[in-house]
């Protein structure tokens, strides 16, 4: 976000969920990355083991559209419980209490995408699709902010190569193609469905926001004028000018 935090350790991910993953972690993501660039979260990925045997290939027999093998999906979904007990690292370094999750962030958004009125030209079952896959990558590289100083690029380089591992964890075939794209598609804002979603990621957070300050007494206005004026869609606007007229005047 900025908000949320990083996964705890990626050598405890690899201890405690790839380890016991049927098809162990190649070291796919972070091999290249320049270590004195990323946190030392990202550096402890390059750690992780080379000698694993390869993800469990799809299986072949249905040409059209065959799905991943169990233990490609259980793997896989094993790997995204990281995402329910990584915090979002924006609350974590406000001081935040129980601050959410990314899983938190992002089924919200799934939900906004659910119930938002139709709109012209918008696949909405698109947009709940990538609502629930676009910060899928942080189950291993964790959330990155600004205050990490990981160039931009970098932060997507590494973020594209551990979407890669998940894909290839997931067993390749057309389930994880669909994940690939949908987060490429996001990434670059590359569609009316991406720019909703991103619009919805503004969203999630300024409602959380309020809902801190409310709770808390704490004053996050930062976040607020974080997104202000970077709404693309009509609807983004209007949740955002809602959202606002529920604020305490300051």
């Amino acid at each position: 976000m900025g908000g949320g935090s990083r996964a705890l350790s990626l050598s405890s991910l690899c201890a405690t969920t790839l380890a016991a993953a049927r098809a162990p972690t190649p070291a796919l993501f972070l091999a290249h990355a320049h270590a004195h660039r990323a946190p030392p979260l990202l550096r402890l990925a390059a750690a992780m083991s080379s000698s694993s045997s390869n993800p469990t290939p799809a299986a072949s027999g249905d040409s059209a559209a065959p799905a991943p093998a169990p233990s490609n999906a259980i793997d896989f979904l094993t790997l995204c419980y990281r995402l329910k007990t990584t915090k979002r690292a924006g609350w974590v370094k406000r001081g935040v209490q129980g601050p959410e999750s990314v899983a938190d962030h992002m089924y919200r958004m799934g939900v906004m995408a659910l119930v938002a009125a139709d709109l012209p030209g918008v696949d909405r079952d698109r947009c709940v699709k990538m609502a629930i896959v676009h910060d899928i990558a942080e189950a291993i590289v964790g959330d990155i902010t600004p205050s990490d100083n990981v160039p931009k690029e970098e932060k997507s380089r590494m973020e594209k190569e551990a979407l890669d591992h998940m894909c290839e964890l997931l067993g390749g075939g057309p389930r994880a193609q669909e994940i690939r794209e949908l987060w490429m598609e996001y990434e670059n804002n590359a569609s009316l469905e991406a720019k909703v979603v991103k619009d919805f990621d503004k969203i999630e957070m300024i409602l959380q926001a309020l809902e801190y300050e409310k709770e808390q007494g704490r004053d996050l206005e930062e976040f607020f004028q974080s997104t202000a004026g970077k709404f693309q869609t009509d609807i983004g606007k209007a949740w955002a000018a809602e959202i606002a007229s529920r604020r305490k005047p300051k």
